[in-house]
C-alpha cells in the first residue's frame, strides 16, 4: 500500500498547482497561474512514471489523474485566458474559455476510452500540451510587455483552434519509435517555427523557449497531417 503513496502524491499535487493556479490568476498574478499550470504539467508527467516504477498502477489512478488533468490544463488555462485577455470580449470571451475547458474534457474522456485501441501517436492535442499552451502564451506576452489586445480576434481565435485540436482527429507523434511517422517537410518548417518564435521572443528567452515547445508540437501534427495527405494522393 505504501508504494502506492508517492504516485498518489504526485497525482494530488497535479491537482493542487491546478487550484493554485486558478487562485493566483483570480488574485491578479497571471505569471504565478501560468507557472503553477508548467508545476502541474511536472507532476503529471511523474506520477505515472512513479506508478510503472513502483509496479502500483490501477484504474483507480488513472481516472485521478484524468480528473487532475481537467482542473490543471482545462479549467484553469481557460481562466487565466479569461482573466488576461477574453474578459475584453465579453460573453463570448465567457464561451471560447468554456469552449476550451469542455474540449478538454471531451479530448480526455476519448483517450480513456480509445487507450486500447489508438497506439503510436495521440488522437488530437494532449490537453496538457494545449493547457500549457495558454500558459507559456501567457508568460511570454507578459514578460516581452506585449499588449494582448494588440491581437484583437487573433486571440480568441487561437483559443478556439488549439481548442478544436484537443478534439479533432489530428494526430500527434508520441516520439516512442513507433507509429506515426514525421516527414522531412514537417521537421524543417517545426525548426524554423521554433527558431522563429525564439527571435521575436528574444527580449525575454526563456519564456520564449517554453512557448516554442508548445507551439511548435501543437503545429507539427497540422503540418504533418497536410504532409500525410498530400504524400498520399
Amino acid at each position: 500500500m505504501y508504494r502506492a503513496l508517492i504516485p498518489n502524491m504526485l497525482t494530488s499535487a497535479n491537482l493542487v498547482f491546478g487550484m493554485c493556479s486558478i487562485l493566483a490568476t483570480l488574485r491578479g498574478s497571471l505569471m504565478g497561474g501560468a507557472v503553477f499550470i508548467l508545476l502541474a504539467l511536472a507532476a503529471d508527467g511523474l506520477d505515472g512514471r512513479a506508478a510503472r516504477f513502483f509496479g502500483v498502477s490501477s484504474e483507480m489512478g488513472k481516472e485521478m489523474d484524468s480528473l487532475c488533468d481537467l482542473v490543471s490544463f482545462g479549467a484553469a488555462p481557460g481562466i487565466l485566458a479569461y482573466v488576461f485577455c477574453l474578459h475584453e470580449f465579453s460573453f463570448f470571451g465567457w464561451a471560447v474559455a468554456i469552449c476550451f475547458a469542455l474540449c478538454g474534457m471531451w479530448r480526455l474522456a476519448r483517450f480513456n476510452v480509445n487507450v486500447n485501441v489508438v497506439h503510436g501517436y495521440f488522437m488530437g492535442l494532449a490537453i496538457p500540451a494545449g493547457g500549457c499552451f495558454v500558459a507559456t502564451s501567457t508568460l511570454l506576452l507578459q514578460a516581452t510587455g506585449f499588449d494582448p489586445y494588440r491581437l484583437g480576434w487573433v486571440y480568441p481565435a487561437i483559443m478556439l483552434l488549439v481548442a478544436f485540436l484537443m478534439v479533432s482527429e489530428v494526430h500527434y507523434p508520441d516520439f516512442k519509435g513507433k507509429g506515426e511517422k514525421v516527414y522531412a517537410v514537417t521537421w524543417c518548417l517545426s525548426i524554423l517555427l521554433f527558431v522563429g518564435i525564439l527571435y521575436q521572443g528574444r527580449g525575454a528567452l526563456w519564456a520564449a523557449l517554453l512557448f516554442a515547445v508548445f507551439a511548435t508540437y501543437a503545429s507539427l501534427g497540422i503540418i504533418n497531417t497536410l504532409a500525410a495527405k498530400i504524400s498520399n494522393k
